[in-house]
């Protein structure tokens, strides 16, 4: 049997095409509401962004801000504040006293005729005797400086050392037994410092307790004490706690500028964490991923040449938005926060146009911080494509219904 290929049926066809008509109208009368509502999307889109952060509606509490070379420079001037050289006063000349807690060996010499401490071996000329005089010397046993700031020597009875430095000490106890003893001489040394040391942790060869000395021992000594850091230098950022403030700095930058190795002080804590900064990118890119950066930071280009750019088939270039926390003080001067969460940080978004030729000069300094969110919007011919697509993905199937009927 042979079937012949004949025309549709005029009743047949119209049907056909009135379907088609009707699918068509239906989803344009949909499109026209509004197609990100409900076509598959990545996020926002140029419009959403925008109307979410309009200044003129009272109940957006986010920051709209377009990024321009005042804008950045008003950025790059509030992170130079964050240097340990402004945000640590420079530390006072470490007096080195005695505290409860550390431990003392005291030694006393006597000149001869020894009344008091005779015990040691004798030495010939000391100051402050006779030419041809000899002295003994004691040695009293390690003693820890007991709570009450008190250590205890013989023939003076406990003494009060706390808070006084080894040469003071040494005076208290000479001015205790003079009288007592024949000509005294006292010296004092620390053996063991328990109370003015450093505490280094992380990536570092040794996690170490650094006692401090009347050298003055600056950041750089510590990290040395510790073994020095066991990942590349450019990726690995200091952290410093110091009472109630806390900063972190790269450590690149602490090589390269002197004036950020500052001295440290009894209690400081030292943290060498191996790239501990992050931002986020979504929407419209090459790659959508959590990026790892080095410590010393990146600009907004090197992070669009690490995400592989914006996707020329999707992207919007005058959607790309910057999501960030950001210090109050970024803010114009007459633009006042309409919301600080609970660290006073203001939720910003800034805003990039990528069609400007000047942008690409601005976002080489326009650096990106931790933890923050970087996000494309679909260009809206994009989600025309998509429109599209779901149209003749309904059409087709009804034609195609028709040529079989033939």
């Amino acid at each position: 049997m042979i079937l012949k290929n004949t025309d549709m049926h005029p009743d047949k066809k119209n049907k056909t095409l009135k379907f088609s008509l009707l699918a068509i109208t239906l989803l344009s009368l949909t499109a026209c509401g509004s197609l990100n509502h409900w076509l598959p999307s990545s996020g926002p889109s140029f419009k959403d962004v925008n109307t979410a952060t309009d200044k003129s509606n009272e109940t957006n509490i986010i920051e709209l801000i377009d990024i321009n070379s005042e804008v950045t420079q008003r950025i790059q001037e509030t992170d130079k504040k964050q240097l340990f050289s402004e945000v640590f006063a420079n530390q006072a000349a470490h007096s080195y006293v005695v505290k409860p807690g550390d431990a003392l060996e005291v030694s006393i010499w006597e000149a001869s005729p020894a009344l008091l401490f005779s015990s040691g071996p004798s030495i010939t000329g000391l100051q402050g005797m006779s030419s041809g005089s000899t002295s003994r010397s004691s040695t009293i046993p390690e003693q820890m400086v007991n709570a009450e700031g008190v250590i205890n020597i013989p023939f003076a009875g406990p003494l009060m050392v706390s808070g006084k430095t080894l040469s003071e000490i040494e005076k208290t106890i000479t001015d205790a037994i003079r009288g007592k003893a024949n000509y005294p001489q006292v010296m004092v040394r620390m053996t063991r410092n328990t109370t003015s040391n450093v505490t280094i942790v992380g990536e570092v060869g040794n996690s170490v307790l650094m006692p401090l000395t009347p050298k003055r021992e600056k950041l750089l000594d510590a990290i040395a004490s510790a073994g020095g850091v066991k990942q590349p230098i450019n990726k690995i950022t200091i952290q410093l706690s110091r009472n109630s403030q806390v900063q972190t700095i790269a450590l690149e930058k602490v090589i390269q500028d002197p004036k950020q190795n500052i001295h440290l002080a009894p209690g400081d804590v030292l943290t060498a964490f191996y790239q501990p900064y992050s931002f986020t990118v979504l929407g419209a890119t090459g790659k959508n991923d959590e990026i790892n950066f080095e410590a010393q930071g990146i600009s907004l280009t090197q992070a669009l040449g690490r995400i592989g750019g914006l996707q020329d088939n999707r992207a919007d270039a005058k959607g790309l938005f910057i999501f960030r926390f950001e210090d109050p003080s970024t803010l114009p001067k007459d633009q006042k926060p309409k919301v600080l969460t609970s660290d006073g940080k203001v939720p910003v978004v800034y805003r990039v146009d990528m069609n400007n030729p000047a942008t690409f000069f601005v976002a080489q300094n326009f650096n990106i911080k931790h933890q923050d969110v970087i996000y494309v919007s679909s260009a809206p011919a994009a989600e025309l494509q998509k429109f599209l697509n779901i149209v003749v993905s309904v059409v087709y199937p009804i034609v195609n219904v028709g040529n079989i009927n033939k």
